[in-house]
């Protein structure tokens, strides 16, 4: 299953370039990311001490601001690094003076998820609400790199609770904790056999 969601990102990722020549907002999307890995290599250095958050867009951009800001309270001396998915967060706060860097985050591809990780070398990941992107939390948890899922939600209709989503229930094990908003979202994950929830 890992083969078949490798091709079809690859698929995903022509397709999203092809129609990008006539869509701004996925020439936003597919033009920022040329310039992530040059972003990371000016601004980090392997010997800082990094946190990285994860989020998809605004919405979730402003659930992890509170998390954002109680850590830098806690560890001063970290820099912080933010990866959008969605132009219209990134656009939005790519100038936020609350983090220490902000990029695209490039297509969960392994070969991008082994290089991101490799040059960021986060002491800690934290992704926001649903982003579940199996070859960046692969990579993670081979680095033995703390990974957390703040503020998600669950229902059953979602794959990973579905007689097919095998592939989708690993990837989720890969977190070592899971802080959900919901009394029902925890119940369903307990059903799983999930026991690192709050």
């Amino acid at each position: 299953m890992h083969c078949i969601y490798n091709i079809l990102i690859h698929i995903a990722q022509f397709h999203i370039k092809l129609i990008a020549l006539w869509n701004a907002k996925l020439k936003l999307f597919v033009d920022g990311r040329k310039t992530v890995f040059t972003t990371l290599e000016e601004k980090l250095s392997q010997d800082d001490d990094i946190v990285w958050f994860h989020v998809a867009s605004l919405g979730e951009y402003e659930q992890a601001v509170p998390i954002i800001e109680a850590f830098k309270q806690e560890h001063p001396t970290y820099k912080t690094l933010v990866s959008f998915f969605s132009p219209s967060g990134y656009e939005v706060k790519k100038n936020t003076t609350l983090v220490d860097v902000v990029v695209y985050l490039p297509m969960d591809t392994s070969g991008n998820a082994n290089r991101f990780i490799k040059m960021v070398n986060p002491r800690m990941a934290i992704f926001i609400k649903y982003e579940i992107w199996p070859n960046y939390l692969r990579v993670l948890k081979q680095n033995d790199i703390p990974t957390i899922l703040a503020s998600a939600l669950f229902r059953p209709s979602q794959i990973y609770f579905k007689p097919y989503g095998g592939f989708m229930l690993k990837a989720l094990r890969r977190f070592d904790h899971i802080f959900v908003q919901n009394e029902s979202s925890k119940l369903l994950l307990k059903q799983k056999d999930f026991n690192n929830i709050t």
